[in-house]
């Protein structure tokens, strides 16, 4: 996944109350010298950029003309398995509090691997004008017939809901939607069920498998292509 140009940009941080979660969150956002309105939000945002090179991807496919230029929004993960496990005030937080302070009205494409994916559905689903399109690596879909082995988790009920009513319902907000997943991991059979219900709800769905497992290679590895392309169809 190399890139010869760079596009010029700079890094800062911003700070975003989040008065319903009862914190402050600080964000990595990375702009590009060209002033743009596209935003791309990113769950796990630090860990994305530490571990997958999102950053650097970001500026590369920028650099290369490769898509418009857009402004990377990375979030903090906060309280992980409270607020990505389906939360319903972290779905508010995010779309009423966080999204408007980094896009204003413009809808954004959001970015999630594992809970974060599931996350970003969620709010998706709850607020679909706040999203132009989704990115999701190996989404925590859980279904009890796939996902059985995580029935100790603590939010593994709440999620088994949410995605069962994603999972029945007839028709839904649809978007652009990538979803990703390994061959080696045990949410290929959930990911390939969400990717046939968003299909048959109208998204338009692109479900990529790689050879590789739950962790941050798998997802560092299959941004290229398929990050770029979603990106292309959001904003041709």
């Amino acid at each position: 996944m190399e890139r010869v140009a760079v596009a010029r940009g700079e890094w800062r941080d911003l700070r975003l109350p989040a008065p319903l979660l009862k914190v402050e969150l600080t964000a990595r956002v990375w702009s590009p010298a060209t002033p743009t309105d596209r935003v791309v939000v990113v769950h796990d945002g630090p860990d994305y950029d530490q571990f997958a090179a999102l950053g650097d991807f970001a500026a590369g496919i920028v650099a290369a003309g490769q898509v418009p230029p857009f402004r990377l929004v990375l979030l903090p993960a906060g309280d992980r398995l409270e607020w990505y496990a389906a939360s319903r005030a972290y779905a508010k937080s995010l779309t009423a509090e966080i999204l408007p302070r980094v896009a204003g009205d413009r809808p954004v494409v959001g970015i999630g691997a594992s809970l974060g994916a599931l996350a970003m559905l969620h709010a998706q689903r709850r607020e679909p004008a706040r999203f132009a399109g989704l990115f999701l690596q190996s989404g925590s879909f859980f279904q009890h017939r796939f996902d059985a082995q995580e029935s100790g988790f603590a939010r593994y009920q709440r999620i088994i809901r949410f995605v069962a009513a994603v999972r029945r319902a007839s028709s839904g907000p649809a978007v652009p939607a990538t979803l990703t997943c390994g061959l080696a991991e045990e949410n290929l059979a959930n990911n390939r069920s969400m990717a046939d219900a968003l299909r048959g709800q109208g998204y338009d769905v692109s479900f990529a498998e790689s050879r590789e497992g739950h962790n941050w290679t798998n997802w560092r590895d299959t941004l290229d292509p398929h990050l770029t392309t979603l990106l292309q169809r959001v904003w041709p």
